[in-house]
């Protein structure tokens, strides 16, 4: 058993898999969870890294799903990444009510739920890392997307808010934005047919989870990572007034842009 522990929320496939798979690399022990079957297959792969993993199934979404959760860590956790989260794509006046409430149960009310329960205990320990899944997205207002640019910007105030908080403590919060990344969020967001889902435009899921945790070891307050390109545009949304940036968004999410 390492010394190590880490619990990573949407581990089943894409960022969340690659994510405890770069813990697992660098010593941690996993407690993994998604609301999929795929996290017993994930398990199993990211054994080969070395480290103790124990997979969680359960929905996230809902109260219970997160009480699941916490009644399953049976030690102290050193690091949470809270990274489950979904989108939906298209025009907001069409898109399905339920999906879009689903979205923010997910989104933000999971990622409240999840640090009340595991803030306390690192605090009382005066130890630990919080890392957050934010996204670009959260930079910019998010048209075609709405709801889910609006959850990521919810999640990156939340995490600089805790960040705050805990600034005298050896807690260390840091959120991470990827861009868009070759994971199954467009198929399941129904936007394979937008710019942004199209895979020449995504970055790599690994190298994205590389650079979210090596921003966590660093203790940066937010990082945008992935590609150069990625990068770039997030420099640019220091300073792009909000029309400019949601026309950029636009030409990214629009239905048939790609």
């Amino acid at each position: 058993m390492s010394d190590h522990y880490a619990l990573i929320t949407g581990a089943s496939s894409g960022i969340g898999f690659e994510l405890a798979k770069v813990f697992g690399e660098n010593g941690y022990d996993l407690l993994v969870v998604a609301e999929d079957a795929g996290i017993e297959d994930a398990a199993a792969d990211l054994s080969r890294t070395g480290a103790s993993v124990r997979p969680v199934r359960a929905d996230l979404s809902t109260y219970d799903g997160v009480e699941h959760v916490i009644a399953a860590v049976d030690r102290p956790l050193d690091a949470v990444a809270l990274n489950a989260g979904v989108g939906v794509g298209g025009p907001f006046a069409d898109t399905d009510l339920d999906r879009e409430l689903c979205l923010v149960d997910l989104n933000v009310k999971s990622v409240v739920h999840l640090t009340k329960r595991v803030l306390p205990p690192m605090l009382a320990r005066n130890s630990g890392h919080l890392l957050y899944t934010a996204s670009i997205a959260s930079t910019m207002p998010s048209p075609f997307e709405a709801v889910y640019g609006a959850s990521k910007a919810f999640v990156l105030m939340f995490a600089e808010s805790i960040r705050n908080e805990v600034k005298d403590s050896n807690v260390t919060v840091t959120a991470f934005m990827p861009g868009p990344t070759a994971t199954n969020f467009f198929a399941r967001a129904g936007m394979l047919d937008t710019k942004a889902g199209q895979p020449e435009n995504q970055d790599d899921p690994a190298e994205v989870a590389r650079q979210g945790f090596e921003a966590m070891l660093s203790g940066d307050d937010a990082a945008v990572v992935g590609s150069f390109s990625t990068r770039l545009q997030g420099r640019m949304n220091e300073v792009l007034p909000e029309k400019a940036k949601a026309a950029a968004h636009r030409r990214l999410s629009e239905p048939g842009s790609g």
